[in-house]
C-alpha cells in the first residue's frame, strides 16, 4: 500500500490528481469554519466548550465535520446529498420511470443524477430552515447552553442565513463532482471522509486531557484493533464462480471464460447504521418539540434518550439488523442477475440456469447477510460500550459510523490509485 502511494507521487499525472484532491479537501474544511452571517461566533464557541451534542444533531454534526453546531457556511455538510441519493435509490425500486432510467445505462444515470441534485437543493432549503428555527431558541440546538446563537432573529436575517446555507450545500456538491472528474476517488465520499477525519485529533486529545495517558494509550490500541477488524470484514467476500459457455460465430469462438460474482459480507455498507440512528432519534425529537408529560413521553425519555440504556441498545441493534436485510434486498436483485447470466450463456457450476440460479443466489445472500448485520450492530455500539466503560462521549473516535466510513473510503481510494498505477504500468509495458 505504501509503495503504491510512493509510486503515485512519482507519476506526474497521478500526482497532479492527488494534489488537486487535497486542495479541494482544504477548501472544504475552510468553508466548514466560516460562520454564516447573523451567527454570534463567540457565543457558539462558548456553548460548544460547555455542552455536548448527541442524537440526530450529533450524527449530522459528524458528517459536517463540526460545521453544523457552528452554523457555518457549510453547516449542512453532505447530508442533504446523502439523503437525496438514498431517496432516489429507494424510489428506483417503486417507480417504473426511475427503473427504466437505471436500465438505460449512462444516459439514464445522468438523468437520475440531475434529479438527485434538484432534490438535494430542496432538502437543503428544508433542513436549513429547520436548523435556523431550532437555533433561534437558546438551548435547543446545543443543549445546556442558554446563550443567544442568533442575536438578530429578524426575517431578513433568517432568509439570508437559509440562502447562504443552501448555497453552501450547492458548492459542496460542485466540489465533490470536481474531485470525481479531476481528482482521485469518489468526490462525495472523500468529502465525508474529510469531515469525519477532521474531528479525530480533537476527540483523541480530549480523551487524553480528561482521562489521562493510560486511558489514551488504551483507546489508541483498541482503535487500531477495531480498524484492523473493520478492514478484514470490509474486504471479506463470497465469490460465486460463474462459467460462460463457448459460442461459435463463423469460425471464431467466443466465451468459454470463468469469472465470479463477489458478494461482500457487508453488502449494505454504512446505510443501515444511518437509517437506524435517524429513526431511533425521532421519538425523542417528538418529545422534545411537544414537551409532553404523558406516560409514553416519560417512557421514551427514560429508555430511548440515553444511549447506554439496555432498551436503547437492543432496539438500535435490531433496527440495524433489519435495515441491513432491507437495503440488501432492494439493491441486489437475484432474479435480474440470474436472467443476465442466462442471456449471455453463463451458469454457476452445479446449478441450473434461470430460477434455480436465482434461488441459489438468494440463499447465499441471506446466509452471508446474517454475519454482516451482526458485524454492523457490533461496530455501531462500540461508542456506547466506550461510554459505559470510561465515560467517553458519544462521538468516540474509533467506533460506529465514523470508523466504517473512514475505513471504507480509505480502502476504495487506495484501490483506485493502485488500479491507475497498474494501467500506466501496462501501457508502458505494451509500448
Amino acid at each position: 500500500m505504501l509503495s503504491a502511494f510512493g509510486m503515485a507521487f512519482k507519476t506526474p499525472e497521478l500526482r497532479k490528481k492527488i494534489f488537486f484532491t487535497l486542495s479541494i479537501m482544504a477548501l472544504f474544511r475552510f468553508g466548514s469554519v466560516v460562520p454564516t452571517p447573523g451567527v454570534s461566533y463567540t457565543n457558539v464557541k462558548e456553548c460548544l466548550a460547555t455542552a455536548e451534542s448527541s442524537g440526530l444533531f450529533g450524527l449530522i454534526n459528524l458528517f459536517s465535520g463540526g460545521a453544523l453546531l457552528q452554523l457555518s457556511v457549510f453547516a449542512l455538510g453532505i447530508m442533504p446529498y446523502i439523503t437525496s441519493s438514498i431517496i432516489i435509490q429507494l424510489l428506483t425500486v417503486v417507480i417504473p420511470r426511475f427503473e427504466t432510467l437505471k436500465a438505460e445505462g449512462q444516459s439514464g444515470q445522468a438523468t437520475l443524477t440531475q434529479y438527485t441534485r434538484y432534490l438535494t437543493i430542496g432538502l437543503a432549503v428544508l433542513q436549513s430552515t429547520g436548523l435556523v428555527a431550532v437555533a433561534r431558541t437558546p438551548g435547543r440546538l446545543i443543549s445546556g447552553c442558554n446563550l443567544a446563537i442568533i442575536p438578530d432573529a429578524s426575517w431578513q436575517r433568517i432568509v439570508t442565513m437559509i440562502v447562504v446555507m443552501t448555497a453552501g450545500t450547492s458548492v459542496i456538491m460542485w466540489l465533490g463532482e470536481l474531485i470525481t472528474d479531476r481528482g482521485v476517488g469518489n468526490g462525495m465520499s472523500i468529502l465525508i471522509f474529510t469531515s469525519i477525519a477532521a474531528g479525530f485529533p480533537g476527540q483523541l486529545w480530549a480523551i487524553k486531557v480528561s482521562k489521562g495517558l493510560p486511558v489514551f494509550i488504551f483507546v489508541l490500541l483498541m482503535g487500531f484493533a477495531v480498524v484492523a477488524a473493520v478492514v478484514f470484514v470490509e474486504q471479506a467476500q463470497r465469490r460465486i464462480p460463474v462459467q460462460y459457455a463457448k459460442r461459435m460465430v463463423g469460425r471464431q469462438a467466443y466465451g468459454g471464460t470463468s469469472t465470479y460474482i463477489p458478494i461482500k459480507v457487508n453488502q449494505a455498507g454504512v446505510i443501515p447504521v444511518i437509517f437506524a440512528s435517524s429513526l431511533l432519534y425521532i421519538p425523542s425529537l417528538i418529545v422534545n418539540f411537544t414537551n409532553s408529560q404523558a406516560a409514553w413521553a416519560v417512557w421514551i425519555s427514560r429508555n430511548l434518550v440515553k444511549g447506554d440504556h439496555p432498551i436503547y441498545i437492543a432496539i438500535y441493534s435490531a433496527l440495524i439488523i433489519f435495515f441491513t436485510y432491507f437495503y440488501v434486498a432492494i439493491t441486489f436483485n437475484p432474479d435480474e442477475v440470474a436472467d443476465n447470466m442466462k442471456k449471455y450463456g453463463g451458469f454457476i457450476p452445479g446449478i441450473r440456469a434461470g430460477r434455480p440460479t436465482s434461488e441459489y443466489l438468494t440463499y447465499v445472500l441471506s446466509r452471508i447477510t446474517a454475519p454482516g448485520s451482526l458485524y454492523l450492530a457490533l461496530v455501531a455500539i462500540i461508542p456506547i460500550i466506550a461510554l459505559v466503560a470510561f465515560g467517553a462521549s458519544q462521538n468516540f473516535p474509533f467506533g460506529g459510523t465514523a470508523i466504517l466510513i473512514v475505513v471504507g473510503v480509505g480502502l476504495d481510494t487506495a484501490k483506485q490509485i493502485e488500479s491507475q498505477l497498474q494501467q500506466r504500468s501496462y501501457e508502458g509495458f505494451l509500448k
